[in-house]
């Protein structure tokens, strides 16, 4: 598997506006999400993590596709990608999907209460509703500024990966012990850390974060890094069906996983292409997740 083990640079072929076949390992397709869906299906191509945030409908222009439409027409849209993403999800899967609030004539519309009832009839399981919240944004003037978003962890099946130990972080009380009954004075908790939560306190990418591109909507490696150790392991399949800079790509790539996306944007692909490259080498730029907000 190129990248896996020999850590070696991304190959040319792995990054254009065809799909050939097979497709290559860490391909990233510059065309609609879609063609490259079709495509996987086609091929029987299966991922065990599709970890993506797509366009929040606020009016944004990636490539040929203007985000401005009504809440009903962003929905069938979306419906159709989900669907697609159903049928190359392995039954073991998991699936990721990291939005926040629309906005319409000063009204918000949080797009997860729209987004789960798809996901729920095509079979899907939520598993968490996580909090991303980040410390810095826009000043709101008439209402409370939004300081989060939110993933949804879907899985395929009752049967899926959970990796705790790869993600815990420092326990509030490190040394505390059980203070009376059988297992009095030993520790009370684990000794490695303990379980996230699913409130996420994670820096989002503003102008001197390090690993700042000119994408406009980039999410920071920490919410996949978080994710892709806790539902993969290494050599397992990922895909970003709208992956913009490419974070979900590189951030798999880094943690040798096999990575595949699409991106309309040629632009944001070549900015994705070279942080891809970065990841298969081990040297990408990345804030880790157990970094705290300070």
């Amino acid at each position: 598997m190129s990248g896996i083990n020999t850590r070696e640079p991304l190959a040319i072929n792995c990054f254009g506006t065809t799909l050939p076949l097979p497709l290559p390992d860490n391909y990233l397709y510059n065309g609609k999400c879609e063609d490259m869906l079709n495509h996987c299906i086609e091929t029987n191509l299966k991922f065990d993590l599709i970890f993506t945030s797509p366009p929040y409908n606020l009016g944004k222009q990636y490539g040929n596709y203007n985000d401005k439409n009504s809440l009903d027409q962003y929905l069938i849209w979306q419906t159709e990608v989900i669907s697609l993403c159903e049928k190359v999800i392995k039954s073991t899967g998991s699936i990721c999907w990291q939005v926040g609030n629309s906005m319409r004539d000063g009204h918000i519309e949080p797009l997860d209460i729209y987004l789960v009832p798809i996901f729920n009839k095509l079979g899907f399981i939520l598993r968490n509703r996580i909090i991303w919240h980040y410390g810095h944004g826009l000043h709101c003037k008439h209402r409370f500024s939004g300081r989060y978003e939110t993933i949804l962890w879907f899985t395929k099946s009752e049967t899926y990966k959970f990796n705790i130990d790869p993600i815990r972080i420092p326990s509030k009380y490190p040394g505390k012990r059980h203070f009376k009954g059988p297992k009095k004075g030993e520790l009370s908790g684990n000794p490695n850390g303990k379980n996230p939560e699913d409130v996420w306190f994670i820096p989002n990418i503003k102008h001197n974060h390090i690993e700042k591109t000119k994408h406009p909507c980039q999410f920071p490696v920490a919410l996949v890094q978080r994710m892709l150790l806790a539902t993969t392991n290494i050599g397992d399949t990922i895909f970003d069906p709208f992956a913009g800079a490419c974070t979900t790509m590189a951030t798999a790539a880094q943690f040798q996983r096999r990575a595949y996306g699409s991106e309309i944007n040629p632009y944001y692909c070549e900015i994705g292409k070279n942080r891809i490259q970065q990841g298969t080498i081990g040297n990408l730029s990345y804030r880790d997740h157990l970094l705290p907000i300070l």
